[in-house]
């Protein structure tokens, strides 16, 4: 049985190296990036670096095999993006006037980042992010892990959780509504999400 911890600063690249292996709709990504590090830039690392209260590390025998990322307050944490985590990556990375590669998609997202609608926020205050390798699905610990994030930002006062879901990723769709999650949005191309939430208290 995978244990779930606390993350630690040592499990950085940890989160860069999951997040690139889960990074296509939930499958592994590492072929079709030139630039490994690159989708961890924006999806994974920043709550690391950012808000590390509210990350667990899901680790067996072979080790770190997943994570739950979060925070409590998602409009605060745009802000704290805009602060101390985009400016040195858009100082590296270009920003590409016509992106068609992955690695061009995300340098995107570095110099335009998506910002959760005010009327998500206001009721759904808080985010997360869950991934986990292969080994470790279907055991239960994305379950385990949920409910940690969960009480985790609930204790940090927030009253609802949102998350967004790429559509082709069906396996992480059908896990969130069996959860409990509520589909509050779909959106189609380019961006092809849905958006669940759901309440902590």
């Amino acid at each position: 049985m995978a244990e779930i911890r606390p993350y630690r600063a040592s499990d950085l690249d940890t989160l860069y190296d999951i997040c690139l292996r889960t990074g296509d709709a939930g499958r592994d990504a590492t072929s079709l990036y030139r630039d490994p590090k690159l989708i961890g830039h924006v999806y994974a690392a920043p709550y690391g670096v950012l808000e590390p209260e509210c990350c667990f590390i899901a680790e067996d025998g072979e080790g770190a095999g997943g994570y739950v990322l979060g925070t409590a307050d998602t409009k605060a944490f745009e802000e704290r993006l805009e602060r101390a985590w985009w400016p040195a990556l858009r100082a590296r990375y270009p920003d590409p006037p016509d992106p068609n590669t992955p690695d061009e998609r995300m340098q995107r997202l570095i110099h335009h980042p998506h910002r959760i609608p005010k009327r998500i926020a206001r009721a759904y205050p808080a985010h997360l992010h869950i991934d986990l390798l292969p080994r470790l699905q279907g055991q239960g610990i994305g379950k385990r892990m949920i409910e940690r994030v969960l009480a985790q930002l609930a204790a940090m006062g927030a009253a609802g959780v949102h998350l967004t879901v790429g559509q082709r990723n069906e396996r992480a769709v059908r896990f969130y509504r069996a959860y409990g999650f509520t589909e509050l949005e779909r959106h189609g191309a380019p961006f092809d999400v849905v958006i669940f939430a759901i309440a902590t208290r």
